[in-house]
């Protein structure tokens, strides 16, 4: 039988040589390769136009409303901008309802409009937001509902549209998790007034930033591309605001080739999602969340939940003995955004009545997946976490980090 020194000596967090030599990223980091990048990088210093609607983001756009059968996708520099654009466009104004579990940029674009955000709660198995929760956030002064699909799922879209709707007031989407995702035949992107997708380099569509947004309302997408910048773009119309969200050659180069590895990467996250569910889902007291609300999904999140009671210690304890492995996880969300010191104190309901938020700030953790994240990886993630419970006695006096 082994001792607890010798168990200790298993871990890097007592000593031993981490299960990784580098650390191994959470994030996605899809890049195309170094001649097919270097190419599209000469192509736009002989043609000498960097910004402003280039050729490059013109058929990005194309390829985006092909891709999504939208009618209208609209490159910015990033989602938050578009989601200020969003706001700006569909003239939104008072509160607008949104869920607390959530990145905090959901809430801050609607700040910078001069909008105060209404979090709901969300429901404890999918994290998403719901009808039911959306009614008890309801007054006279809310004048929209901006949705938030979760991890590769959805919302259920069509159900928040269809509320929205009943109560006289526009939906629009933060898609930023969930470009490629198809709910009933239908790709997200089709959905509310507008949705908005990141193409950050966490993101499996990647312009190591940038974003777009998406609509069928051809009015609608003449005021965004007019807001987007000063110079506007298509038909022109009367705007109060503009902005300079404009996406950048380089950006749009690297998109294109990024929607181009698309199908690749896609499967490339679902091989190993599927490792990780087989080794996560024998380890008690973890939970691997599933994409909700979709028959196709991008899987670029691996979320699990941790029910400390089974494990044997809380998910910050996991968090820091993994990250003490080099394996970079994060506390996606935390804390709730009701909670955060931009918010807590505008709360008219009081922070204590979003519990599911509560809780799933408490017990959530992403782990790594994407282009730097190999099956082998996963194995020995999945291991250590198995031995970590084996051996959870070891871990019940860790110290952990405030922020991680």
């Amino acid at each position: 039988m082994k001792t607890h020194k010798t168990r200790e000596k298993s871990f890097a967090l007592f000593g031993a040589p981490p299960a990784f030599e580098k650390p191994l990223p959470v994030a996605q980091l899809y890049f195309p390769s170094w001649e097919r990048y270097e190419a599209a990088m000469r192509g736009i210093f002989e043609r000498r136009y960097y910004t402003n609607q280039g050729p490059l983001a013109r058929q990005l756009e194309e390829q985006l409303q092909q891709f999504l059968g939208v009618k209208h996708a609209i490159c910015v520099a990033n989602a938050t901008i578009g989601l200020m654009m969003a706001a700006e466009a569909l003239n939104l104004k008072g509160k607008v309802i949104l869920p607390a579990f959530t990145f905090v940029a959901s809430a801050q674009s609607l700040s910078w409009c001069g909008i105060e955000p209404v979090f709901c709660d969300v429901n404890p198995l999918t994290h998403q937001m719901t009808p039911a929760n959306l009614e008890k956030c309801l007054d006279s002064s809310v004048s929209g509902i901006m949705g938030v699909n979760l991890w590769g799922g959805t919302c259920d879209p069509a159900a928040i549209t269809e509320f929205a709707r009943q109560h006289a007031l526009p939906a629009y989407f933060d898609s930023a998790h969930a470009f490629g995702c198809v709910v009933n035949k239908v790709k997200v992107g089709n959905f509310g007034s507008v949705e908005v997708f990141s193409f950050h380099a966490t993101k499996i569509l990647s312009a190591t930033e940038g974003g777009c947004l998406c609509t069928n309302d051809d009015d609608l997408a003449a005021r965004l591309r007019n807001i987007r910048s000063g110079y506007g773009a298509g038909r022109p119309v009367d705007v109060l605001k503009t902005a300079n969200g404009r996406m950048s050659e380089a950006q749009a180069a690297i998109a294109l080739l990024s929607l181009e590895d698309f199908p690749e990467n896609q499967r490339n996250n679902e091989r190993l999602r599927q490792s990780y569910e087989v080794c996560l889902n024998s380890i008690p007291g973890i939970r691997v969340v599933k994409p909700s609300g979709v028959s196709f999904s991008n899987y670029q999140y691996l979320v699990c939940e941790v029910d400390e009671k089974l494990l044997g210690f809380s998910r910050d304890v996991l968090l820091t003995l993994l990250k003490a492995e080099n394996v970079i996880c994060r506390r996606y969300f935390y804390p709730g955004l009701h909670r955060t010191v931009e918010y807590i104190s505008k709360q008219q309901m009081g922070a204590d009545l979003l519990p599911v938020t509560d809780h799933l700030c408490a017990t959530c953790l992403q782990l790594p997946i994407g282009a730097m994240v190999t099956l082998e990886a996963v194995e020995t993630i999945c291991d250590i976490v198995q031995r970590a419970h084996l051996v959870s006695e070891l871990f019940q006096s860790v110290p952990t980090q405030g922020r991680q």
